[in-house]
Parts: C-alpha cells; structure tokens; sequence
C-alpha cells in the first residue's frame, strides 16, 4: 500500500459565508490563503488546509487553476472537526473562545491525559481543540 502523508484539506460547507469567514479569521485566528464568492481557504499552521464552501457553491463542479476539473461536491448537516493544540495551549484557548462570546459546550477528559473542549461555529458545526497527547494512541 502506498504511504499517505496526512489529510492535506478538510471541508465544510455553511449556508452563509461571510459569517463563517469572519468566524474562523477572527476567532481561529485562520489566515486566509484564498476566498472567493464560493469559498474561504485557510492555512492551519502549515499542515493543513480548511476549505469553507459555501453550501451548494460547488455542486455542479468547478474549474480549477489551469483547465482541470474538479468533480462536484457538497454536503449538508453539522460535522464534527477537530484543531489540535499543546496542553498548555488549552486554557489558553478556553479564556479566548469565552472572551470572544464562545459558548463552550463540553471540557473532557480523555483516558489517555488529554483534554478537549468542544464549541459551535455560527452554522452549528461541533469543533473541538484538542490537547495531545493523550488523545489516541501516537497522537
């Protein structure tokens, strides 16, 4: 089997953009690598990308840099999507989100010692930080 390195990008998809963008920005604290009518992407601490799309934005497909497709895609529903932070991060992250008028939903504790909070972003999508290690085994 060949070897992956990680997930390169991860997507979501909100009925209005603007907010999420705001949302992510300026509370993540997500710098922009691009956006557009459809679409907001976001630099995640150079390992990932997050793809916000709008809902329906890329159903019919897509025409990429150059002349390459890119098949159609959406989704709908809340989803769960998880940002990865040190433990000593974590508080930190915590004050901040509450600061910002963040409801923090849940503060768990894992068997393995680490420790997520979970929150909601403005179209209800579940998002976690989560202190690691001590989460799953090797991470």
């Amino acid at each position: 089997m060949p070897a992956l390195k990680g997930i390169l990008e991860t997507a979501i998809y909100v009925e209005n953009l603007n907010p999420a963008c705001i949302f992510y920005e300026n509370v993540i604290g997500l710098k922009p690598l691009k956006k557009s009518d459809r679409l907001c992407a976001y630099d995640v601490n150079g390992r990932s990308v997050l793809l916000i799309f709008l809902s329906g934005g890329t159903a019919q497909g897509a025409i990429a840099d150059g002349d390459n497709d890119i098949p159609p895609h959406d989704a709908s529903g809340q989803i769960h999507l998880a940002f990865e932070a040190t433990h000593e991060a974590l508080e930190v992250w915590d004050a901040h989100l509450t600061s910002k008028g963040v409801e923090i939903l849940s503060r768990t504790s894992w068997m393995r010692g680490g420790k997520s909070i979970y929150f909601r972003d403005p179209d209800g999508h579940l998002l976690e930080i989560a202190a690691s290690p001590g989460l799953w085994p090797g991470h």
